[in-house]
This record gives structure tokens, C-alpha cells and sequence, in this order.
């Protein structure tokens, strides 16, 4: 245990600190990429973003940390869809027209090798569990299974008709594949390749998004305006769920166990209960809204319309607009760099990549008063269990996100004076730990890191 230094802190009661925690998005810069961007992926080893270029055939590499172009790869015809394999730090990156893959080093930004797959290649996912990458091929019904490890193509395997897109599921290893044409979705064994099911869904199937909290899959269809719920134990439909005209892209809040599905046709995204499936609300956003993203640290969604030429920031937790931010023309995909909180958006009609950078303004502390009670909270930063020590018996010790949510609670018998909670279901960011003893108050600031 960490010895206690022998010090009064200062606090101000939570009710004062967490209301006026703030945070502002603007938009940072303005990067030059190569023609028609159209997918970005982030690389969490190296802090860059990979960015395919549909028009000019190459991908563009950013420098996290300043924004600065690195270097530009040379890639197949038409690169559409890019995946980022952790295990071993490769960027792959689907080429539609030339019906291959290149694979890119992540630390020296050079080409691996390109990898002869399918007939119109749309879609990638890497399987961390297996280190395997599935390629979604439209033009000929089939994944093309690829080793992460040496990058051989390990087998094919049979889907519906034109398979448009993926979501990997950890909790039982399997990949999930919509396929547009032919109105299902795909379940194959992350360990064996072979097909587990196949589950009907709505008319064109096109995104999918899993969520961690449920072990749920959600599918939207974009010809029936809907959104399926699998069961991922089962691989059940659980239910439908109506949304807006033509849903085209989904996001999950794992802090709020929330799914958010933008409708293209509507220009609106509907934001879905994770425990229940209910809609919650319909939140306006801008013209032809079709991506979205998820920022963990300050619990915001992110929506690109392409129309509209701008970006809708929404509250996490309560599903309102904070604010509308101007990019480059035809916004159409996403990167989140959590390392300086920052949101990358490829411009596809502007040859652009816009750059959001989302910060704290700071806390305001009003009237702090000395507190008696000394509280350590450590490990800090932490990534599963927190220990909560007291230098008097606690009552309750409650954690709350930095928009002043409780997220977590504990209560204590009159003579505990040390606990320990469980982080793992939480994302990363920063929380505050508010302990209570006789009616006295003390708050801390702990950094979960994932």
C-alpha cells in the first residue's frame, strides 16, 4: 500500500466542482491529403492517422502529435476501407479496383506486401483475439480470411450477396458480416472460419456496431428504416427498432450503454437504450448526416454531414447539441486520436482532413473549504481496480464521469475505511471519486486508462 503523506487537502463539495467542468471544440486546423479521402484509421502504437485517398490511389499518414503530413503511400485502385491490427502495427487498406489489399508497417509507414483477395473489396475488421483480418468482398460473395501475422490468406468464406460491412465481437470470437444484397447477416467462428449462422435482418443491411456492455450486435438497415438487435450469445433477433429514413452508419457509448444511428434520409440521429432497445430520443443534426464517432474522454458523439458540409457534437449523456462545426466539403468519415483528444474528418469532395481538437476549459472552484478527512486514491492513472483508502471509516464512496454523471457507487459498513472498485466497464477518461465520512465530503480526480 502506498504510505500516506501527513497533509490537509483542499476540496470544494461536488455539487460545486462537477456542474461547472466544461470542455470547447473548435476546429483546429485544416490538413492537405490526397484526392477524394474517403476512410481514416487511427494507430494507437505510433499516434498516427491513416487516411485512403479514393481519387489519387494512396494513403496519407498524419502525424498525431502535430498534424503534419508524414508521408503518402502508394495503394491499389480506388482505396475504400482501412483496419488497424494492434498485434502487430499494420495498416490494412481495401483497394476496390484493383481487388487487393496493401499492407502497410506502422512504424516505418513502408508497403508489407499487397494480398490478391476478392472481387470488389469494401470492408475490413481485425480480429485481436486470432490476429486475423476478414476482407468483406461485394463482388463475389465471400470474406477473404487473411493471417495478421504473416499475411497469407488463410481461407474464403461463403456470405450473402454484395457482404458491405463488419463488427468483431471479443466476447465469443466471432465476426459479424451484413450483406447488403441479400437482406442477413454473416456470423463466422473467429477460431475455426467456418459460418456459425445466418440471421435474417431489414431490407440493406449496411453498418454495424457491438455493444461491449449487453454482448448485443446492431445492424441498420437502410431500405426499411431499422435497426436489428442480435443477441451475441445466441445470435437471436431480439428485436427491430424503427429510427429515421435511411440509416447509415451506428456508434456505441459504452459510458451511457447508448447506440446512436445517423439517418441520412432524416437528418437526424436516433439515440438507442443499450439495456432496453428503446429509442430515446431524436436528436436534428445537418444535411445527410453518414458517419459518426465516439470520444471516450469527454463522452461526446460526433456526426459528419456530408450534406451540410459540417460536424453536430453531442452530449453522451444528455443526447443534446452542444455544437455545430464547419469543415470542408462532403465530410464522410471519422478518426478519433485520444492521446490529444482530437477528431479527424476526411472531406471527400474537398481533398481535406479537417482536424477538431476537444479540450477542458477547466473547473472553477467556488469557496473551498479544509477537510479533515484525508482520502487515497491509487493506483492513479488506473486501468481495473481502484483502491479508495480513508483516514476514517467511510459511509459511501461514489464515482462520477467529468459531466457530473454517477457511474459507480459503494457502500460501506461504519468501519471500513478502505475499499476497491472495479474500472474495467468503464471507458477511458477522467472521473472524480467523492468519499463521504460523518457528513464530510472529499473529492479526487482519477484517470482511467485503457
Amino acid at each position: 500500500m502506498i504510505s500516506k503523506q501527513k497533509y490537509v487537502l483542499i476540496f470544494t463539495s461536488i455539487s460545486l466542482c462537477l456542474p461547472l467542468l466544461a470542455s470547447a471544440q473548435w476546429l483546429e486546423t485544416t490538413i492537405a491529403v490526397g484526392n477524394s479521402p474517403i476512410a481514416l484509421v487511427y494507430n494507437t502504437t505510433n499516434n498516427r492517422i491513416y487516411c485512403a485517398n479514393y481519387g489519387s490511389d494512396n494513403v496519407t499518414v498524419i502525424d498525431g502529435a502535430t498534424n503534419s503530413v508524414i508521408t503518402t503511400i502508394t495503394a491499389g485502385d480506388h482505396p475504400l476501407a482501412l483496419a488497424y491490427n494492434s498485434t502487430n502495427n499494420k495498416i490494412y487498406c481495401v483497394n476496390v479496383s484493383s481487388g487487393n489489399v496493401t499492407v502497410i508497417d506502422g512504424a516505418t509507414n513502408s508497403v508489407i506486401t499487397t494480398i490478391t483477395v476478392g472481387s470488389y473489396p469494401h470492408a475490413l475488421v481485425h480480429n485481436s483475439t486470432n490476429n486475423k483480418v476478414y476482407c468483406a468482398n461485394g463482388g463475389s460473395g465471400n470474406v477473404t480470411v487473411i493471417d495478421g501475422a504473416t499475411n497469407s490468406v488463410i481461407t474464403n468464406v461463403t456470405v450473402g450477396n454484395d457482404p458491405w460491412a463488419f463488427v468483431y465481437n471479443p466476447s465469443n470470437n466471432k465476426v459479424y458480416c451484413a450483406n447488403f444484397a441479400s437482406d442477413d447477416v454473416t456470423v463466422i467462428d473467429g477460431v475455426t472460419n467456418n459460418v456459425i449462422s445466418t440471421i435474417t435482418v431489414g431490407d440493406q443491411p449496411l453498418p454495424l456496431v457491438y455493444n461491449s456492455v449487453n454482448n448485443k450486435v446492431y445492424c441498420a438497415n437502410e431500405g426499411s428504416n431499422n435497426v436489428t438487435v442480435i443477441d451475441g450469445v445466441t445470435n437471436n433477433v431480439i428485436t427491430n427498432i424503427t429510427v429515421g429514413d435511411e440509416p447509415r452508419t451506428l456508434a456505441y457509448n459504452p459510458t451511457n450503454n447508448k447506440v446512436y444511428c445517423a439517418n441520412g434520409g432524416s437528418n437526424n440521429v436516433t439515440a438507442i437504450d443499450g439495456a432496453t432497445n428503446n429509442v430515446i430520443t431524436t436528436i436534428a443534426v445537418g444535411n445527410s448526416p453518414g458517419a459518426l464517432v465516439y470520444n471516450s474522454v469527454n463522452n461526446k458523439v460526433y456526426c459528419a454531414n456530408a450534406g451540410s458540409n459540417n460536424v453536430t457534437v453531442i452530449d453522451g449523456a444528455s443526447n443534446s447539441v452542444i455544437t455545430t462545426i464547419t469543415v470542408g466539403g462532403w465530410p464522410r468519415a471519422f478518426a478519433w486520436n485520444p492521446v490529444q483528444n482530437r477528431t479527424y474528418v476526411a472531406n471527400y469532395s474537398g481533398s481535406t482532413v479537417s482536424v477538431i481538437r476537444d479540450s477542458l476549459t477547466g473547473i472553477e472552484e467556488l469557496t473551498p473549504r479544509v477537510s479533515p478527512l484525508f482520502l487515497d486514491v491509487f493506483p492513479n492513472p488506473t486501468k481495473t481496480i481502484l483502491t479508495i483508502n480513508a483516514s476514517t471509516p467511510l459511509r459511501t464512496v461514489e464515482i462520477y464521469d467529468i459531466l457530473g454523471s454517477m457511474v459507480k457507487t459503494d457502500d460501506l459498513n461504519e468501519s471500513a475505511s478502505e475499499t476497491t472498485i472495479s474500472m474495467e466497464d468503464l471507458s477511458a477518461g477522467i472521473y472524480f471519486v467523492k468519499a463521504n465520512a460523518e457528513n464530510i465530503e472529499v473529492i479526487k480526480k482519477v484517470v482511467i486508462t485503457k
